[in-house]
Formats: structure tokens, C-alpha cells, sequence
């Protein structure tokens, strides 16, 4: 399975893809010589290529039933020919072995999301079963772990210095077919903006890739692996040659998180940010560069601890120059609550450096909203986290999670969806939804922000 767009470029609409990831200076493509001088990358997927692997999954979903089917009487004559509240699901993606020793391998969260049963199988053609360590829905990173018996793993390059233009070869299980090579180039770096993950610094390539490759690797002509594929654009439903892969880098601290606690435990400052545009430079006299403007300085937050005001612009994390507001969020967000970092900023034409430790992501959950109104029943909801893409660009309040066949699903209500109003007026915090959907007596008409689009749902 990889995750799929049919995007209709006229229109502007951006899809998924997948990446391909390589090491800098990626010299001569390997060569095998048949006796006539012919070039081949046969040696560097002979290297490569064990340490790649298919993923079949198997799980269950819930189905949406109508609430006619939870009369007593259908129940009782109908009996077991009512329609299932569950459905049997299966899919199938690729992942990457990067510790042999302790039997670990990096794919992607949507790979093995909702999956009861995950089996891996080798080039060998051995099957083994997977244990899921942990995963990140955040960068659609997830961490595998098998018996570590005659496994190949995978070296992990440095993604910092891919360049554009590397050769890079693609590994996976496209469309479930079995393990697949193809080739290309690194096309850019640092695609974000594009709203597949909350934190996005991908890698684009034109190698072939198609849905099944989604947690296979991208690798440099080293052998080294640069990226995990996580998603490509595709208006036909199949390969264009725009694909977006996850940097290693990236990969490999969310792995370490993984490991060692189950969970990433990601980092916050307390700032609400954007691009520093020419115009923005020229408003705050300082010289156009890629850097990041502060907008907004959350109280009691690190930042503002430390000193951090409106109207800053931070030009480095760690005295290391960021790209833009993109970056700055990533870099911030997979550090590990705790950890000191240094921000250089410019004020009023001065530059300095401000110490100051990253703090917890609070989300605030408020439960109490569902249970008050019997209309939405099943649902929770919360304010918008500083993880998501949403944070500071909009206002309104988060629906948490949705039990399937409730009032509030029934309703139309689904999880990820944003309701910005409440019979027309405006709504910010999970407390003033609560307090406006609690004073109402009679129907409650929702707007709602979903994905790109926007909706009403009247509830009677």
C-alpha cells in the first residue's frame, strides 16, 4: 500500500508521494562487466536488495451501520444476517531492515495501521512474524521487530547531504507484485506544505513508485538507505515520476523514540510562526534569508520564559540555519522534551543567541463536551495541537475520536474534522464549544473545516 492523490494540478491540488533519498556526491553507478564493458546496477541491488522486505497485514475496521439494524426486533428475527459491525481488512506495503542484530525494520504507520497480524516476508522467501514497537502518525514512521535470525540490514547515510541531482534506486513491493527496483534522481529537498504528515522535510524523486512501496527504501549508490517512500502524486492513480520519500535522518529519530519508549515524546516551545517573505524583511530591517518570523508567543510557554517576543526572527536552531518555519517546526518538534536548544534570533536589527529548554505538546482534551450535549454523544473533542499542520493558521476545535454507529457518527461527524462555529458563532477553545453546544435547546448547525473542503451538518 502506498498513499495515493488524485490530484488535479490545474486546480492547484497537491497529492501524495513518495521519495528517493542518496548521499552526496553519488560518484559512478556500479558496474558489472559481462565481458562487453556493460554497465549495470545488478551488484548494488544484490547488495541491497535482502534487506528489503514485503508486508502483508491483516485487521479489522469498524462499518457504519444504520441504527435500524440495532432495533431489537431487526436483532431478533434477522439474527446473524444483519451486517457486520466489523470488516476483515488487508494490505500490503515494503519496510527496510536497519538493525540485523536485534531484528528491527523502519516502514511506514499507514502501512500497518489498525493491523492485527503483521507478517514480513524476505527475498529468501521466508516468512516471519512482526512485532509493532511503536509508531508515529506524525511523520508515518513505524518501527517493526522480528527474530533477528540471518537478517541483512541496510547502513542509514546522512540525508543532510543529498544533494539534488543524486542517482537514487528505489526498493519495494509495488501493487503487491513482489519486490521491484527502479531508478532515478533526487528531483528536491525539503517538499513540505503539502499536508500528508504533520511534520514534513521530504525528498522527491522521479523513481517509479506506486502504491505498495510505501516503507521501502530509497537508497544512494553507496547502498546506503537516504529515505523511507511514503507517498507519490498520482492523478491517473499510478506514477507520474513525482514522489516524496521520508529522510532517513528524520526516520531515525523517531525510531529511536520508538524504542526506547513506545512513543515519541515531542518537544514544544510555545511559538507561532512564519516564513520571513521579502516584505517581511523589509518591515522588520533585516536582510532577505531563509528564517522564520515569530507571530505569536504563547504564555507561560518555554519561549516566552526565555524571552522570545511577536515580531522576532529566528535564523538558526543550534547555530545551524533553518530553511523557513517548515524546518524550524520539524527541528523543534523531534527534539525530546527536556533538551536545551539555542535559537538565534534578530530584534530591532540585533542578533543573539536565546537558551531555552523544549517543553511538553499539551493537548487539551475535554470530554465533558460530548457527555453535556446527547446530540454528540460517542465524540471527543479537544483544542488544535501544536502538532498538527492547523496549529496557528486556523481556529476552531478538534474532533478528537468518533465511536463508529454513536449519536455524533451518525450525525456526520468524523475524527480529524474541525468545527470552527456553533449556530454561527465562532468557536476557539474545546471549552467555548462545549459551553455553546450546552446552551443550545434546539439544533445545532456545525461548521465544519474537513481536509480542504468546508461543510454544514444540521443535527435535529
Amino acid at each position: 500500500m502506498i498513499r495515493t492523490i488524485r490530484a488535479s494540478l490545474a486546480a492547484g491540488v497537491l497529492g501524495l508521494a513518495l521519495t528517493l533519498g542518496t548521499s552526496a556526491h553519488a560518484a559512478a553507478i556500479p558496474a558489472a562487466t559481462d565481458g562487453n564493458g556493460v554497465m549495470s546496477l545488478a551488484p548494488l541491488v544484490d547488495q541491497t536488495s535482502p534487506a528489503v522486505v514485503n508486508i502483508a497485514t491483516k485487521g479489522k475496521t469498524d462499518v457504519a451501520r444504520h441504527p435500524l439494524f440495532n432495533d431489537p426486533f431487526f436483532k431478533r428475527f434477522f439474527g446473524d444476517k444483519l451486517p457486520p459491525e466489523q470488516r476483515e481488512t488487508q494490505s500490503v506495503g515494503s519496510g527496510v531492515i536497519v538493525d540485523a542484530k536485534q531484528g528491527y525494520l523502519l516502514t511506514n504507520n499507514h502501512v500497518i495501521e489498525k493491523a492485527d497480524e503483521v507478517i514480513i516476508t524476505l527475498k529468501d522467501r521466508r516468512q516471519l512474524k512482526a512485532k509493532v514497537v511503536g509508531a508515529d502518525p506524525d511523520t508515518d514512521i513505524a518501527v517493526l521487530k522480528v527474530d533477528p535470525v540471518n537478517l541483512v540490514a541496510l547502513p542509514l547515510a546522512d540525508s543532510e547531504k543529498v544533494q539534488v541531482g543524486d542517482f537514487v534506486v528505489a526498493i519495494g513491493n509495488p501493487f503487491g507484485l513482489g519486490q521491484t527496483v527502479t531508478s532515478g534522481i533526487v528531483s528536491a529537498l525539503g517538499r513540505s506544505g503539502l499536508g500528508i504528515e504533520g511534520y514534513e522535510d521530504f525528498i522527491q524523486t522521479d523513481a517509479s513508485i506506486n502504491p505498495g512501496n510505501s516503507g521501502g527504501a530509497l537508497i544512494n549508490l553507496r547502498g546506503e538507505l537516504v529515505g523511507i517512500n511514503t507517498a507519490i502524486i498520482a492523478p491517473g492513480g499510478g506514477n507520474i515520476g513525482i514522489g516524496f520519500a521520508i529522510p532517513i535522518n528524520m526516520a531515525r529519530l523517531i525510531m529511536d523514540q520508538l524504542i526506547a519508549h513506545g512513543e515519541v515524546q515531542r518537544g514544544r516551545i510555545g511559538v507561532q510562526i512564519q516564513d520571513l517573505t521579502p516584505d517581511l524583511a523589509e518591515a522588520f530591517t533585516v536582510a532577505p534569508q531563509d528564517a522564520a518570523v515569530v507571530s505569536q508567543v504563547t504564555p507561560g510557554s518555554p519561549a516566552e520564559t526565555a524571552g522570545i517576543k511577536a515580531g522576532d526572527v529566528i535564523t538558526h536552531v543550534n547555530h545551524t540555519q533553518i530553511k523557513g518555519s517548515s524546518d524550524l517546526r520539524n527541528k523543534i518538534g523531534l527534539m525530546r522534551i527536556g533538551e536545551k536548544v539555542t535559537l538565534t534570533v534578530i530584534r530591532d536589527g540585533d542578533k543573539k543567541d536565546v537558551d531555552m529548554v523544549v517543553g511538553e505538546i499539551k493537548e487539551t482534551a475535554t470530554e465533558q463536551a460530548a457527555a453535556s450535549v446527547p446530540k454528540l454523544e460517542g465524540a471527543t473533542f479537544g483544542s488544535i495541537p501544536e502538532a498538527s499542520p492547523l496549529f496557528g493558521k486556523m481556529e476552531g476545535v478538534l474532533v478528537l475520536d468518533v465511536a463508529s454507529d454513536s449519536p455524533a457518527w451518525r450525525a456526520g461527524l468524523r475524527k480529524d474534522d474541525v468545527i470552527t462555529s456553533v449556530n454561527r458563532q465562532p468557536v476557539k477553545t474545546a471549552e467555548e464549544f462545549a459551553a455553546a453546544a450546552s446552551e443550545s435547546s434546539g439544533s445545532l448547525l456545525l461548521n465544519i473545516r474537513r481536509g480542504e473542503g468546508a461543510l454544514f451538518i444540521l443535527i435535529r
